[in-house]
């Protein structure tokens, strides 16, 4: 397993991040036999949120944790401040509210690095800088950042810590693959991805800020399920949504390339994928969302595998040749 760390986080960080979307009570030693395995393949980072299922999602991780004892031996990634369907809600008071809640969830005195789930522009960065500082010094989040915030507001709100004397934003989460979004899956968030994203790549790649990108499989895309003849059969929400998002001829021309690669190196299309993702000039960590321990193990062999800038620019069909 590849390590790497975040600022203000004590601890060495999997450059796979085991999700927790999958987790559930109501298959509680399932979920938790699930998570047994992750830490013994070598993962020392899980990322959760405060909307995952309800709540549910943080009570079984934290029970987890408590129960096998492993506190001290685990990063535990947090999100907080999702908009709901009335209102966008990155304000001091939905920040602290999710935080209270997710910490009574977990049973934990704190969470290691927490992350906004998502921003609001019209907003002033201020108040949230202010209400995080705050956080950090009661000692309730050890290193913060944000989820889906542009380049220029993660800027914005660390000058706005350098001009005070606080703590700034130290790490980053927007979603990066391969797949070039056509459009958002979901509102209000920041892909860096593509042409489109070679601006923001620079900047995290001139800063090494720690990346945790999500949905670096692209929903599934490159499950090898999405074929450009099927596209009118899937049903559920998550396959519609990855159709939606990712399926254009553009990506199915990278999926095509990926799949001669694939057959080369004898691993699946994910691992060339998840590859392709811990392979770019950027301190990157990917966020994987494994429903199995051989899920992780298929994802941890992928992260040994270094692509070259040549194939790098030949999988985005940018050359002709590696």
């Amino acid at each position: 397993m590849q390590y790497g760390s975040v600022p203000g986080v004590d601890k060495s960080i999997s450059r796979l991040v085991q999700g927790s979307t999958m987790l559930s009570s109501k298959q509680a030693e399932q979920s938790m036999a699930l998570l047994d395995s992750v830490l013994e393949q070598g993962c020392t980072a899980f990322d959760t949120a405060h909307g995952y299922g309800g709540g549910d999602v943080e009570r079984i991780f934290g029970r987890w944790v408590n129960e096998r004892g492993v506190r001290d031996n685990i990063v535990v990634i947090g999100k907080g401040a999702h908009h709901n369907q009335d209102r966008q809600r990155v304000t001091p008071f939905d920040i602290t509210a999710d935080l209270h809640d997710s910490l009574a969830r977990f049973k934990f005195d704190f969470i290691d690095l927490y992350l906004l789930h998502r921003d609001d522009p019209s907003k002033p960065v201020g108040p949230i800088v202010e209400t995080l500082n705050e956080h950090h010094r009661a000692g309730k989040i050890g290193a913060f950042g944000g989820s889906n915030w542009s380049v220029a507001r993660i800027q914005e709100a660390n000058a706005y810590a350098a001009a005070h004397g606080l703590k700034p934003f130290v790490a980053s989460s927007p979603n990066f693959s391969l797949a070039i979004q056509k459009q958002a899956p979901w509102e209000n968030c920041i892909s860096i991805s593509g042409p489109d994203g070679a601006a923001e790549r620079a900047w995290y790649q001139e800063t090494q800020m720690p990346l945790f990108f999500w949905s670096s499989l692209s929903g599934g895309f490159f499950s090898g399920r999405f074929r450009r003849d099927n596209l009118d059969t899937f049903e559920s929400y998550a396959d519609k949504l990855c159709v939606s998002t990712y399926c254009t001829e553009e990506n199915f021309q990278r999926l095509d390339r990926v799949a001669i690669f694939a057959k080369e190196k004898g691993m699946s299309l994910a691992q060339i994928a998840t590859a392709y993702v811990l392979s770019q000039p950027l301190n990157a960590f990917a966020l994987v969302g494994c429903a199995t321990p051989d899920e992780f193990r298929a994802n941890h062999a992928a992260s040994e595998l270094k692509l070259t800038p040549a194939e790098i620019a030949w999988l985005e069909l940018r050359s002709d040749e590696r």
